[in-house]
């Protein structure tokens, strides 16, 4: 690696925020979710933390003192929290009496949301940073090494360095400069409009209205309210919350401006919310993330008004490029988010599992294309 050196540190605090942002901004796909704020806060509200799994070995390249590239690494004892599977991997090792834990995780916790993972600031940096990481993979015997939801520089350099390739389909609405909601609605074809609006109609008939925030104009209050709903629906399904009350209040005070909160209220009373989080880097185009939600009362379908057509009316309104939809969910489609495809990248240790574990994924690629070719025949947009 010539003069460029590897260093490994178990904090994001022991980067410089201000160089570690800086290398964010200049990346093809940023998001809001690599900025130090947000990976410090995973860390420092024991959200993301070796207690929970994820044990943090934050990556960095150096050149003299110059940072020229680094990525969040955990080293995990589990599968929790990632959204592209490989609990079929862990029992395969696991039949054979082999350990497939501990293993190696370039993402951000908790957040299926494609983009940058390796910050560079070249493609030899980047490739070199790869090499670093599967060298230290080596060194500390892991079994494996996943870089999740990558932009396409990353995947060029995973792919240079011998790593496998994973697809898998995610949901965004794109945002073809509607003049409101309603030259959206006339877009698509006769009966999935129909259905939006009797959808719609139903939450507005039992009552229910809307009001958003952002920002820094998003009270206490609210923020306590939305992480009660959010709280809710996590026990509902019977688990624990991923992130704590204290991750929102660092978001709060140190990136408020990527966040974007409706409430929904009935009778005076507000009874749900969802949260959207909001791109942040000032010269790219503005796009919105659907993250989290939850209510305490049931009304039939306000999980769609607050999670897709309030946020979706926003984004026409504020003039947002995309509203990306999260992990999986066909659903979504009847709503006008169309099928995308994500990208990870894949390393294994033992040579054997390596071999099975390719072969497994051309099948599960040819899969994945004609699972795309038969969603691209359910358009809900009315044909040209």
């Amino acid at each position: 690696m010539n003069d460029y050196v590897i260093r490994v540190l178990s904090s994001p605090s022991d980067v410089s925020p201000q160089a570690w942002n800086a290398l964010l901004a200049t990346q093809a796909e940023p998001s809001p979710f690599m900025r130090h704020e947000y990976l410090s806060a995973l860390h420092e509200s024991g959200s993301a933390t070796p207690a929970s799994g994820w044990m943090p070995q934050f990556v960095t390249l150096w050149h003299g003192e110059q940072l020229h590239a680094a990525c969040p690494l955990y080293i995990k004892d589990h599968s929790y929290g990632e959204y592209v599977f490989d609990w079929a991997w862990a029992n395969a090792y696991e039949q054979h009496g082999l350990a497939y834990y501990p293993k190696a995780v370039v993402a951000v916790p908790f957040t299926p949301v494609p983009g940058t993972r390796l910050l560079a600031r070249d493609a030899q940096s980047r490739t070199l940073l790869v090499q670093g990481l599967v060298a230290l993979c080596k060194q500390e015997a892991l079994s494996s090494l996943h870089l999740l939801f990558g932009a396409d520089e990353d995947i060029a350099a995973c792919t240079e360095s011998g790593l496998m390739l994973r697809n898998t389909v995610q949901f965004h609405w794109t945002n073809a400069q509607y003049a409101d909601f309603d030259s959206f609605l006339s877009s698509l074809s006769h009966d999935k409009r129909k259905k939006i609006r009797q959808e719609r109609r139903k939450v507005a008939d039992a009552g229910v209205s809307f009001r958003w925030s952002r920002g820094a104009d998003i009270s206490k209050a609210d923020w306590d309210f939305f992480y009660r709903c959010y709280e809710r629906t996590y026990r509902e399904h019977g688990n624990p919350p991923y992130l704590t009350r204290d991750f929102f209040r660092r978001m709060a005070g140190t990136m408020p401006e990527a966040w974007l909160l409706f409430i929904a209220e009935r009778n005076g009373k507000p009874m749900a919310s969802s949260l959207i989080a909001l791109s942040t880097q000032p010269d790219e185009p503005l796009v919105a993330y659907g993250r989290y939600w939850g209510a305490l009362e049931r009304v039939d379908c306000l999980h769609f008004e607050a999670c897709y057509y309030q946020p979706l009316a926003w984004c026409i309104e504020h003039g947002a490029k995309r509203f990306e939809g999260g992990a999986q969910g066909e659903h979504k489609m009847a709503r006008a988010l169309m099928p995308v495809k994500t990208t990870s990248a894949h390393w294994l240790a033992h040579p054997s599992f390596a071999d099975a574990v390719e072969r497994f994924l051309e099948r599960e690629g040819a899969g994945i294309e004609n699972y795309m070719d038969h969603l691209g025949e359910r358009s809900p947009f009315k044909a040209a």
